[in-house]
């Protein structure tokens, strides 16, 4: 398998964002890496024992299939995290890599039929933790964690432009992940408080007007919210907890402005990992992946454990976290971005349900 060309030369390893260790450790406890791959462990929905025990006995357990490496351990980082798996309008999977310095690509764009990837795009600064395609404008649309902003691409790689930056209700927010709307709003997780204790929840719920960029906070007080997907109808959305290991709902009033509705949908117990980015596929299920090993869970939309996605168990060891997860609009081909001691890598799978944008990206 082939591996991605370097598209522009390294900078200078003194480069300001990356403030030394103190800037790698906040990276480091937003993606809970453990350096070793947890066990798997049994996912509880919260409904009764016979319940879950008759959902046990349907769930599918299936292995992902290595398509190739992206990326390898970065010397500047001592890391490398891939994320944000979407598709573009060409059919090229595109995936970020969370902790390139500067001069390693930021973006790769990959063939999946071929196997080989290609850097596009990279910068100074950005730390980018999520990318999805707007149905506004057609542009690749990242999330700056750090930086704390959001900035589009061509699919091409060219032309950065800076959507939104600053504070919202003068917080800084610490920008996780993403999800358009029908009509091309912005809703994004600020995780903040992700890197302190537990019970002191400061993440929020932020969407962002697609015309004016001008920012409501949906829900607030959450602990280190992380993954945020539309329902497969655009009524609501499923939100990945990553202190508190649930996957939330929050039905939206008619308008998508507020939330008319809440409550956990998802409990998982995952031990020494924790619940990262997640999916939505045309039948509702929910694919949520993780941290601490190398898996995806799948979940109905009434919470039931429907299915287990896993890298074969020989390359479990040097791999610690399955970020996040793309299907392939109007088929089921779908692609997990898996990283570790061995480097970053995308594996394929066959979904429960079909690809819509709500499986493709964020």
């Amino acid at each position: 398998m082939s591996q991605h060309p370097r598209k522009t030369q390294r900078a200078h390893q003194s480069t300001p964002i990356w403030r030394g260790a103190a800037a790698l450790g906040l990276i480091g406890a937003l993606v809970g890496c453990a350096g070793q791959a947890a066990p798997a462990t049994s996912p509880e929905n919260g409904t009764e024992n016979d319940t879950q025990s008759t959902a046990a006995k349907n769930t599918a357990d299936i292995t992902a299939e290595k398509v190739l490496q992206v990326s390898e351990v970065h010397p500047e980082t001592g890391m490398t995290l891939l994320e944000g798996p979407t598709f573009g309008p060409d059919g090229g999977l595109f995936v970020v890599d969370v902790t390139a310095p500067p001069g390693d690509p930021k973006v790769h764009k990959i063939d999946v039929e071929e196997g080989t990837a290609e850097g596009i795009y990279t910068d100074d600064t950005g730390v980018y933790t999520s990318a999805q395609f707007s149905p506004q404008d057609g542009r690749l649309y990242l999330t700056d964690f750090l930086g704390g902003k959001v900035t589009s691409i061509t699919a091409e790689g060219t032309d950065p432009q800076t959507f939104f930056a600053g504070n919202v209700e003068g917080t800084p927010m610490k920008l996780d992940d993403l999800a358009f709307d029908e009509d091309g709003h912005l809703f994004l997780s600020d995780t903040t408080g992700h890197d302190g204790p537990a019970e002191e929840a400061q993440g929020r719920i932020v969407r962002i007007d697609k015309d004016t960029a001008e920012t409501t906070v949906l829900a607030k007080d959450l602990p280190a919210p992380n993954g945020i997907s539309f329902t497969e109808d655009f009524k609501g959305l499923w939100v990945s907890q990553y202190s508190d290991n649930r996957i939330d709902y929050l039905g939206l009033n008619e308008d998508r402005t507020g939330v008319a509705n809440s409550h956990p949908g998802v409990h998982f117990s995952g031990g020494k990992s924790q619940i990262d980015s997640n999916a939505v596929d045309a039948d509702g299920n929910i694919y949520q992946a993780v941290h601490g090993q190398p898996s995806i869970f799948v979940y109905s939309p009434e919470g039931r454990h429907i299915g287990t996605v896993s890298v074969p168990a020989d390359d479990a060891e040097g791999l610690s976290s399955a970020t996040n997860v793309a299907i392939k609009p109007g088929t089921t081909e779908a692609y997990l971005t898996v990283s570790g001691a061995d480097g970053g890598f995308v594996y394929s799978f066959e979904a429960l349900g079909t690809g819509i944008r709500q499986s493709n990206g964020g």
